[in-house]
């Protein structure tokens, strides 16, 4: 009889497991599938006849940046993202590559190998904050992984309102810096941000919408960086 009450129970345990397993892998399958279908769908450029600011959309492969002019008479973002809180010290530089992603994985994920279950876990179901890391950049190129835009002074000015709404700041109405050692090179910093990241609304999606925001072309919904450089390759 006791032996009964264990087959009994491990055949249980097993068809859970299966069942949990098997609506696992729908799930991703559905996910990617809708993924890749809404992001060959994209939203209608915003035609302008002043297209007198350049930006860029920046991809390391995996997470897309929005690039901005570092100094523009319509953003100085040396006031917002000042080179002294990177660890060159220094704001000579032309660019500002901008990003927004999970905080766990900006300040505990420097590579792949340092991806732990429990940080990925809270990343995909939106159990952790956010965060935006900025880049300066001496100089921003045409090429496999930056795609240039011109865009009007009204759709920068669009884009500029986008980034600064996920800024936390401080009594002072400054974003708060992230203390970290967790820096990628000596030109970058992290800031607090507002948002939850998921699997939903990942840094690309992040990216795509800022896109949006500025009227330009942007796939109806993504998760992953190429379908975004895709859509401006020239």
């Amino acid at each position: 009889m006791k032996s009964d009450r264990i087959k009994k129970s491990l055949k249980w345990t097993l068809r859970k497991t299966l069942r949990g397993s098997l609506f696992f892998v729908i799930f991703i399958l559905l996910y990617l599938s809708v993924g890749f279908l809404l992001s060959r769908i994209s939203t209608t450029k915003e035609n302008a006849k002043d297209q007198s600011v350049e930006i860029f959309v920046h991809s390391n492969g995996v997470h897309t940046d929005l690039v901005m002019p570092y100094c523009h008479p319509l953003k100085n973002w040396k006031e917002i993202f000042p080179g002294s809180l990177t660890r060159g010290k220094s704001s000579e530089y032309k660019w500002v590559a901008v990003g927004w992603g999970d905080k766990g994985f900006y300040l505990e994920t420097p590579t792949w190998g340092d991806l732990t279950v429990r940080t990925a876990f809270k990343a995909a179901f939106g159990l952790s904050s956010a965060a935006i890391h900025a880049t300066l950049h001496e100089e921003m190129k045409e090429s496999e992984i930056a795609k240039s835009i011109r865009i009007s002074k009204k759709q920068y000015q669009l884009l500029v309102e986008y980034v600064e709404a996920h800024l936390q700041l401080n009594a002072f109405g400054k974003p708060v810096h992230i203390h970290t050692s967790a820096v990628y090179g000596d030109t970058d910093a992290f800031f607090e941000s507002k948002g939850v990241y998921s699997m939903f609304h990942t840094c690309n999606t992040w990216a795509n919408a800022g896109l949006k925001a500025a009227r330009q072309k942007a796939c109806w919904w993504t998760w992953n960086s190429s379908s975004i450089l895709r859509l401006h390759e020239k």
